[in-house]
């Protein structure tokens, strides 16, 4: 049976398109220009309006990950959906990682003076990073056997998925050099206002609409991987018999 192959509506997905490139250009405007410099980091402080988003989706992506394998596991929602769904967010969930540590080591130069610090943050922050990776890699284990393999994998993302609460609770939990968190701390109490409170919040936005686009677009991509694996295999097992193998137009 046929899995959905398609998250989204193709006119909802150019309108999200459309909608990530117009944000991130305000952001651009509001990083660059709008917002002030600040008085102790100068110009490096403008790294946070990508770095803070950057992390955000990182976190995002992960959860998604977690919650598809979560309904992949309960037998009652149990679909090759979410599994596909688990994979796409946990590739861009990567690729948002290692955003987000590039941009901190770039801000981390100006601000610590060095490129990288043993600091928990951002080493519990790259275990993040090689734990997907794992589970990027797991993913790419050949199997005969579709719904195993996807127990394997959702498994696989739980377990991972522990490490994101470590890393944003790290900064509470140990004495670190990065700085404790501006929005979403504790207390609720964020420690940035006026245009720069504004323009962290459309990196925020931005970010996010950007994720979903990129996201309708790899579970799309990943839902015509599998068509084909699926013609690959009844091609074989149509040749082993000598059965005629029909061609897709």
């Amino acid at each position: 049976m046929r899995t959905r192959d398609r998250l989204l509506d193709p006119r909802l997905s150019r309108a999200l398109g459309v909608a990530s490139l117009v944000s991130l250009v305000v952001l651009a405007l509001f990083g660059l220009w709008g917002a002030p410099e600040d008085g102790t980091q100068k110009e490096a402080q403008r790294l946070m309006y990508l770095h803070v988003p950057a992390a955000w989706l990182a976190y995002l992506a992960f959860g998604v990950t977690a919650a598809a394998s979560a309904l992949f596991l309960w037998p009652r929602t149990r679909s090759l959906v979410w599994d596909r769904l688990a994979g796409a967010s946990a590739e861009l969930g990567v690729l948002f990682t290692a955003l987000t540590l590039v941009l901190g080591s770039l801000w981390g130069k100006p601000v610590w003076g060095i490129w990288w610090a043993w600091d928990a943050r951002l080493v519990t922050t790259a275990v993040l990073f090689f734990l997907y990776l794992g589970y990027l890699a797991l993913r790419r284990i050949p199997s005969g056997d579709p719904i195993g393999s996807a127990k394997r994998n959702a498994i696989a993302a739980l377990i991972a998925f522990v490490d994101v609460p470590i890393v944003h609770f790290s900064v509470e939990w140990w004495r670190t050099l990065h700085q404790k968190a501006t929005v979403f701390n504790p207390q609720l109490d964020a420690k940035i206002d006026g245009v720069m409170a504004l323009t962290l919040w459309i990196g925020v936005i931005a970010f996010t609409i950007l994720y979903l686009y990129l996201l309708d677009k790899r579970y799309r991509l990943a839902s015509l991987e599998d068509e084909m694996e699926e013609r690959e295999v009844e091609a074989a097992i149509a040749e082993r018999i000598g059965a005629p193998v029909e061609v897709a137009r």
